[in-house]
């Protein structure tokens, strides 16, 4: 089983890798259907998400693809408002945000694959960078703890939509997943114990895929077709949860 779980780990994270997100949401289900108790599952997932993001941000930050003056106030402001859209969601309808949720990654995945912005200069203007970067990461704290899912899903599209570079985007949405993920990790952790071999192949399966996709969105792909992967794996995400709630 736990081997298994690791080649499912590396094929999903190598695509997840060149989008920039974490594969966690796609692993938690995969896990529990291969008898993983829940908390393990997603304690593990997220745990991988961080590993693999953090595998595939070395590869961008080597190759010069993360936009840190954009970065780094989503960073902040996001680790900020996450618990802050957490408390939120405890008095309201679920269902409903999930459903608005899922709206919302058919629109972004449909501007992902029919919409070219013009890109935008990422190196002038600092308290432009920062402004935006402090107004993505609030939306993608906020909703990212509102409905329970990983920021990134709102600042790939949001970055690519603003008129940056696609690769950039991706590269620097990842560094912001890594500390999404390992917050989520520890929460989870003191909820469930650690499967020692799930945890050793899955963690060699996402080093692995993290490694590959990176080097395929910096090295290989062109700016269009990380484009038209990240809608793809919009699509993909917003069909899963509305598979859930339909």
């Amino acid at each position: 089983m736990a081997f298994l779980a690791g080649i499912i780990t590396f094929a999903f994270t190598v695509v997840m890798a060149i989008a920039g997100l974490g594969a966690a949401f796609i692993l938690i289900p995969v896990f529990m259907a291969l008898g993983v108790e829940v908390h393990t599952a997603m304690a593990t997932a997220l745990l991988l998400n961080a590993i693999s993001m953090a595998v595939a941000s070395a590869t961008f930050i080597r190759r010069k693809l993360v936009v840190w003056r954009i970065g780094v106030p989503i960073l902040i402001v996001a680790t900020a408002l996450a618990p802050v859209g957490a408390h939120v969601s405890l008095g309201l309808d679920r269902t409903l945000l999930l459903r608005l949720f899922v709206g919302f990654l058919v629109f972004a995945a449909a501007m992902m694959l029919f919409y070219s912005p013009r890109e935008r200069e990422t190196t002038r203007r600092p308290l432009v960078l920062v402004s935006v970067g402090s107004g993505v990461g609030a939306v993608a704290g906020f909703f990212g703890g509102l409905l329970g899912v990983g920021g990134g899903n709102f600042v790939v599209p949001t970055l690519v939509t603003l008129g940056i570079d696609a690769k950039r985007a991706s590269a620097t949405t990842s560094v912001v997943v890594v500390f999404a993920s390992l917050s989520g990790f520890l929460a989870h952790m003191s909820l469930a114990g650690v499967n020692w071999p799930l945890l050793g192949w899955t963690a060699l399966g996402s080093i692995g895929g993290a490694a590959l996709g990176a080097r395929l969105m910096s090295d290989r792909l062109k700016g269009r077709q990380v484009k038209v992967i990240i809608g793809i794996v919009l699509l993909a995400v917003a069909v899963k949860m509305a598979w859930g709630l339909f």
